[in-house]
């Protein structure tokens, strides 16, 4: 496979017997969009309009709102969140960062060397 084909794909196993497997950069940003919107308090993931878009026509990306940097086996992780109204930013916050790290860790394998959240809106829907 040629380095161009391998872009965004890591090795998180090499075993001599069997062979190794690979993990996608898309793969791991799955699974942070996912646990993330498992917290209470987190509305949805924020993306960019294209994203909104497709969302809005019912194609669901489940990584968008995130962005990762895999270097080796570390992994940095950068999260766009829409937060409902009424919850403390500060908790959910802590308590994504602690779900999206337990997450990538237990499933890859790798370690997660920071999560990085940022609050891009409040949403109204559940205001009461």
């Amino acid at each position: 496979m040629s380095k161009e084909e391998k872009r965004g794909v890591h090795m998180i196993h090499a075993d001599g017997q069997l062979g190794e497997v690979q993990i996608a950069d898309e793969v791991v940003a799955t699974i942070a969009g996912l646990a993330a919107t498992e917290v209470e308090g987190v509305a949805s993931m924020a993306g960019n309009i294209t994203n909104e878009l497709i969302g809005k026509l019912g194609v669901k990306n489940l990584s968008k709102g995130v962005k990762v940097l895999v270097t080796d086996r570390n992994v940095d992780v950068d999260l766009a969140l829409n937060i409902d109204y009424g919850y403390s930013i500060m908790k959910v916050s802590e308590k994504v960062q602690d779900r999206v790290k337990t997450a990538i860790e237990n499933m890859t394998g790798l370690e997660v060397s920071m999560v990085n959240i940022s609050i891009v809106n409040v949403s109204m829907d559940k205001a009461k």
